[in-house]
């Protein structure tokens, strides 16, 4: 009967035994050991996964104790070294573009500028047909010179009056006391004439005698006159001397008008008024220039970073501190600078309508200051830096 039983078993424990070697992976040394019961089930057979979970339960909290413990370091070091710095990636090179426009109107007549061409200041950019500014400036020269010679005519007669008014005036008083002197003989002889009786005298010489009288009494009022005339010697000096200041004036006008009539001329060669580079040019030869249109601006080497921080990261931000500024287009190009000044006004401020915050709804917006940072070194004159490039500066607080 045991017999009988074994047989029925053996096949059932040689299947339970062959899963157990396929479940094992090859290759494995490990053994494990089963003790089998009486009954035929394998003893601890439900108690092996928890085994197993104990033995490798201290090693997972050992890997994630390691990795919070990085975390927390990791965390400390950048605080660390990132507390004492403030980025913006709201910044950009800024720079002088100084508009060029001419101040005489005319035709190109030659063109010496290009395409971000570097210039130097005083070079040549283009020049204007001087022809008409030629002819206004001779016209001006013939004007000073006419203003001038009327003016010496006025000198030569003021000298002529300065001579002879005084001697008129003595000419005229000798005239007054020899009219006088020849009245007091006319009235004499009248007088004696009619002293003496008809008998002695004829009627004729009566009448004669008064007559010369009555004309010598006119001709003393007419030299008094003219006396009296010739003694206004400072007003008419002072009348000689009103063609000289007109003269003068005319001098004036017509040197300024000279003047400006050489700055003109002037005006038709523009020259560069600094170092710089030719950008946005839109001029031609043979085009025709109005006054004050732009015709192509020059960038000056003078670079600066412009950087918009919020309001919240300036409370520590002062003049003079580092500054290490990355520029997006030259990702190796490392400039350094430092701070120079803080913008009295932030960006909102002087913007072309400003928000009006004393109407309506507010909704608090934080606010961007502009920050100018001055660059020291880095630069490479091999690489442009254009205005409006995108730069990342890095401010150490310290």
């Amino acid at each position: 009967m045991d017999d009988r039983q074994d047989l029925i078993d053996s096949p059932a424990r040689e299947n339970r035994e062959s899963t157990r070697d396929d479940a094992t992976p090859q290759g494995d040394h490990a053994t494990i050991e089963t003790k089998v019961s009486p009954d035929g089930a394998a003893a601890g057979g439900d108690d092996a996964p928890a085994n197993a979970a104990r033995k490798h339960l201290p090693w997972g909290f050992i890997g994630l104790g390691v990795v919070v413990l990085a975390a927390l370091i990791g965390g400390g070091w950048y605080w660390h070294a990132t507390r004492n710095l403030e980025s913006s990636d709201d910044a950009f090179i800024d720079g002088r573009a100084i508009t060029v426009a001419p101040q005489v109107k005319g035709v190109v007549t030659d063109l010496a500028v290009t395409d971000n061409q570097f210039m130097r200041a005083g070079d040549v950019l283009l020049r204007i047909d001087p022809r008409d500014y030629v002819a206004a400036r001779d016209l001006a020269r013939g004007q000073l010179a006419l203003a001038q010679a009327q003016r010496q005519a006025a000198l030569v007669n003021l000298d002529l009056v300065r001579i002879t008014a005084p001697q008129k005036l003595l000419q005229a008083h000798a005239q007054s006391v020899s009219a006088i002197a020849a009245q007091y003989v006319a009235v004499s002889d009248d007088r004696r004439q009619h002293a003496l009786t008809p008998l002695a005298v004829s009627k004729q010489d009566v009448e004669k005698s008064t007559a010369t009288d009555a004309q010598a009494g006119a001709q003393t009022a007419q030299a008094e006159a003219a006396e009296v005339q010739a003694a206004l010697v400072p007003q008419l000096i002072a009348q000689a001397e009103a063609p000289v200041a007109q003269a003068e004036a005319q001098i004036t006008q017509a040197q300024a008008n000279l003047d400006q009539a050489e700055i003109n001329l002037s005006y038709t060669t523009m020259r560069a008024p600094q170092d710089g580079w030719i950008t946005k040019r839109n001029v031609e030869r043979g085009d025709y220039l109005q006054v004050g249109a732009s015709v192509f601006s020059i960038v000056t080497p003078e670079l600066w970073v412009t950087a918009n921080f919020k309001e919240t990261q300036l409370d520590r931000m002062r003049p003079g501190q580092h500054v290490a500024i990355a520029v997006d287009a030259y990702p190796s190009l490392r400039l350094s600078g430092h701070v120079d000044s803080v913008q009295r006004g932030t960006g909102s401020k002087f913007t072309a309508f400003p928000a009006e915050n004393a109407t309506g709804n507010y909704i608090k917006i934080v606010q961007r200051v502009p920050v100018k940072i001055v660059i020291d070194s880095g630069l490479d004159p091999r690489l442009a830096l254009p205005l409006g490039l995108s730069v990342d500066p890095t401010v150490n607080l310290k």
